[in-house]
């Protein structure tokens, strides 16, 4: 009888011991994230906002005559917000260098135009960019409404009709995308 005793005491004190070691606290805290309206535009040939130079070679007389396209030039943008897309050029005309004096002077409207050849994007070309359209100095909508997203793709080309008005030279002039968010 001492041994059972002595038995319901020891279990009691491993009991008591076995509930002293379920106690448990809690602690709470609260993250926040803060988040910034973000837009990026690069090209995807080499991620970066400037674009490589795009060469229109008029080797023929049929070049002269018929214009000269691009291959597709792919941009991308990076938004989380919806966002629009605008076109324009940095200048009126085309700056020359070349042998001829004076300079001639080249309108970029009416030489240079630019297409919308994929959307990726989730939104609508604007205007008549799903062709062939003319691009100027002031800023035209692109692309309209697209979608936020991290891979929003879309690509240009382009089509130079100087016709035979120009002499030999180097024509050039920046195209300028700019991405908003709406």
């Amino acid at each position: 009888m001492k041994k059972i005793v002595l038995f319901a005491a020891i279990l009691s004190c491993v009991t008591i011991a076995a509930k002293a070691q379920n106690a448990s606290s809690t602690a709470t805290q609260t993250v926040n994230l803060n988040l910034s309206n973000a837009i990026e535009l690069t090209f995807t040939g080499n991620n970066s906002a400037t674009g490589a130079a795009v060469n229109l070679a008029f080797n023929t007389v049929n070049d002269y005559a018929n214009g000269v396209q691009s291959s597709a030039q792919g941009l991308k943008v990076r938004s989380n917000k919806k966002f629009g897309v605008t076109v324009k050029t940095n200048a009126t005309n085309f700056s020359y260098t070349g042998s001829t004096t004076p300079a001639p002077t080249m309108p970029v409207s009416g030489v240079l135009a630019l297409k919308v050849s994929a959307n990726g994007t989730g939104g609508a070309i604007a205007g008549s960019f799903s062709d062939f359209a003319d691009l100027t100095s002031t800023a035209a909508n692109l692309l309209t409404n697209c979608n936020n997203g991290g891979n929003q793709t879309f690509s240009v080309m382009y089509e130079a009709t100087p016709g035979f008005a120009y002499p030999a030279g180097t024509y050039t002039v920046d195209v300028v995308y700019t991405a908003t968010q709406l």
